[in-house]
């Protein structure tokens, strides 16, 4: 722990590109969290949760799209404790291609839950 301290501080004062990248990570991880948290539709009984390419869309109860915050609170969080060890390990360059991978996957779980609740 007190390795991320002083990785987040050396983060702070030399690497601001991978700042901005880490707080850009978790400004839309926070948009999918807060944007997956209000489309959550208890009283509905019957809800699309997820897409197969044989069977189509599948039918499940408000509880499934619980993953999709669970993701955002990964994808937010973890990630950037994961970014800062990689920074330590790798480098700059390595710790900004994980969080712009990171990105891509925040932007495609957003398209997904915006397919699943165009299609309910």
């Amino acid at each position: 722990m007190k390795t991320l301290k002083t990785d987040f501080i050396k983060i702070y004062q030399t690497e601001r590109g991978l700042l901005l990248f880490m707080i850009l990570n978790l400004l839309i991880s926070l948009g999918l969290f807060i944007f997956s948290i209000l489309s959550l539709n208890p009283s509905a009984s019957v809800v699309k949760v997820g897409y197969g390419d044989i069977g189509g869309y599948h039918d499940g109860t408000w509880v499934g799209l619980i993953a999709f915050p669970i993701l955002a609170i990964i994808y937010g969080i973890l990630h950037n404790i994961l970014a800062i060890r990689i920074f330590h390990k790798r480098g700059s360059g390595m710790a900004k291609f994980f969080l712009i991978t990171t990105t891509g996957l925040i932007l495609s779980t957003i398209l997904v839950l915006v397919r699943l609740l165009g299609e309910a």
